[in-house]
């Protein structure tokens, strides 16, 4: 039986379920952003605007290797609440230690990767030369911590596939209290620059780590951690795979356009690269809120599935899209009334802020686009399509929006014109959703030996 943290996602109202499912979901992302945040407004205050840039620099490439192994974690949540919700304890169990494995292989590749080829990615990358030394201590340092921070993404991806977001939510707000404090400490007190966030980073990161493996081993649900069962599992692992690996490589492409995206930002020098930092700290925000009622609703699609109930699934597709619009659109909307005044907080110089301030307006209030995007392509996941959620994306989300941004940065070579090619992109791969998505759900329909069901 699950325990009393996990939620059952195949019973009750939707739409109140996945509310109370989202929002701590919700905070933890915002938490997230905040606690980044709040590493860039200590440099920025104490430092200067090239510390704030030299982070900056490296954060699409850094986000890149990142979300290439965090995006497995995605295959681990969609397994994991399919077992759930068809009250298999075993496979579910068999998951949750082939997922910790996975965790801690993805962390070493990554520190073996990153730590020798820093400086040469960010070169790579057109890093400003004045910031590259900087820029390169900063993501030597993060990569040395990826197996910790790989860990807890899994953890808190294991908890959430058993209906658990209030927990991740407590051990990421304690982890990132103590970020702040060691980022006043290193930076005020020690007088430390951007290693000084870097080590502060690791640091939380380890605290809330320790905190839901600790959970785990404790719990007796299907989120339960047991020595016998952590070890990699053929089967548990193949269909993690199944859906890892098509989500790593749509994650893969988006960053790489991303890449692109933050070369044409460093073609506007270090207070162009300042700017996008400062506006990519809130507008992450906006992002983050959509993108955790997406992960929602692909959990509650998940259990569902393994409960072989297709009327609830498509139910959580509409009732997941009207929340994304009402929380995306209205935070969105506010962050792009507010943006100068918020960006200030981040950076100075005025050219700074007045690009910084554009970037925030735009995202702002197109980013519930992305949402919707993301709630289909969840969808299409959770039904166990990931090739198909592969294909459209990458096709919508990364080639065309290089194209486009190639095409429109010759005729307009602006700031803003960067990011428009992001509007332009998550609607023309929403449309082609629109048409996929009815064609999944009805095979999927028929492989559980269910009628279609009508609107």
């Amino acid at each position: 039986m699950a325990n009393a943290r996990e939620m059952d996602l195949t019973k009750g109202s939707i739409l109140k379920k996945l509310t109370i499912y989202s929002i701590p979901f919700i905070f933890a992302n915002i938490l997230q952003i905040l606690f980044n945040t709040a590493d860039i407004a200590v440099l920025g205050i104490f430092v200067g605007d090239d510390a704030v840039a030299a982070v900056g620099a490296n954060s699409a490439l850094s986000g890149l290797l990142v979300n290439l192994f965090v995006a497995f974690s995605i295959g681990s949540n969609v397994v994991l609440a399919r077992y759930v919700g068809a009250r298999d304890m075993d496979g579910a169990r068999k998951t949750v230690g082939t997922s910790i494995l996975l965790a801690l292989i993805a962390g070493i590749i990554l520190r073996v990767i990153g730590v020798p080829c820093s400086e040469l990615f960010l070169k790579f990358m057109g890093c400003d030369p004045e910031i590259l030394h900087m820029a390169t201590v900063y993501l030597r340092i993060y990569f040395l911590g990826m197996p910790i921070m790989m860990l807890y993404n899994f953890c808190a991806s294991i908890l959430r596939a058993v209906g658990d977001t209030k927990r991740p939510l407590m051990y990421l707000a304690i982890g990132g209290a103590v970020n702040v404090v060691l980022n006043i400490f290193f930076v005020i007190v020690l007088k430390m620059t951007v290693e000084g966030v870097a080590i502060a980073t690791i640091t939380s990161q380890l605290i809330s780590a320790t905190l839901s493996i600790i959970t785990l081993l404790k719990s007796d649900g299907y989120g339960c951690l047991k020595t016998k069962y952590l070890k990699i599992s053929k089967e548990q692992l193949k269909q993690i795979m199944i859906i890892g690996v098509p989500s790593a490589f749509q994650s893969l492409a988006f960053n790489i356009s991303n890449v692109m995206i933050q070369s044409k930002v460093n073609s506007f020098g270090a207070v162009g690269t300042a700017a996008n930092t400062a506006a990519a700290q809130f507008d992450a925000v906006i992002y983050n809120v959509g993108n955790a009622v997406a992960m929602s609703g692909m959990a509650f699609a998940s259990q569902n599935i393994g409960a072989k109930n297709m009327a609830r699934v498509k139910k959580t597709i509409f009732n997941t899209i009207l929340l994304v619009f009402i929380f995306q659109f209205g935070i969105g909307a506010l962050f792009a009334l507010l943006s100068p005044w918020l960006v200030g907080f981040i950076v100075s110089g005025s050219e700074t802020i007045q690009l910084a301030a554009s970037r925030l307006t735009i995202m702002g209030l197109t980013y519930f686009l992305c949402g919707i995007m993301e709630v289909f392509a969840n969808s299409v996941r959770a039904m166990g399509k990931p090739i198909v959620s592969l294909i459209v994306s990458v096709f919508g989300a990364a080639v065309f929006r290089v194209a486009w941004l190639e095409v429109t940065f010759l005729i307009w070579p602006y700031f803003h014109t960067i990011f428009l090619s992001y509007l332009a992109s998550w609607s023309f791969t929403i449309i082609i959703y629109l048409f996929v998505t009815p064609k999944v759900f009805k095979k999927v329909c028929k492989q559980i030996n269910q009628p279609e069901l009508e609107k």
